[in-house]
């Protein structure tokens, strides 16, 4: 009897979460894919080397990464660093910076949830009062 394969979302779960928070058949489980499929072994490589230089704020860092992930044969990527590439300056001088826009994140999710709610419902007047009560 083989056993089942896991699910996209599972090994993207795998793939995304830091390596030391994986369970010890997790981290089996995804060396077993990592193995069997090179390109997804690939993206491995790159999301955890981009999720350490952002953690540690290393900007200095995104040239040899968007230049690493060119090298390998994953359009979706491509794509993320061609346009991390776009604004290479702005991101390296951010990255370093201990600010972010999260709290202002925040309030616009918030909004938009509150605008969600209410939608074909109500007009303009009445989201503005949720907004201000809330």
């Amino acid at each position: 009897m083989t056993a089942r394969a896991p699910s996209p979302r599972s090994v993207a779960g795998w793939i995304l979460r830091r390596p030391e928070n994986l369970t010890e058949t997790e981290q089996i489980r995804l060396k077993t894919v990592r193995t069997h499929c090179p390109e997804l072994d690939a993206l491995t490589r790159h999301v955890r080397s981009f999720a350490i230089m952002l953690a540690d704020r290393k900007g200095e860092c995104l040239p040899e990464w968007i230049a690493a992930v060119r090298q390998d044969d994953l359009p979706s990527l491509h794509t993320l660093a061609a346009g991390i590439d776009r604004d290479r300056d702005a991101v390296i001088a951010g990255l370093p910076l201990p600010w972010n826009s999260g709290v202002v994140e925040g309030h616009v999710n918030r909004i938009k949830t509150l605008k969600r709610q209410m939608f074909g419902r109500a007009g303009f007047d009445l989201l503005r009062k949720r907004v201000l009560l809330a």
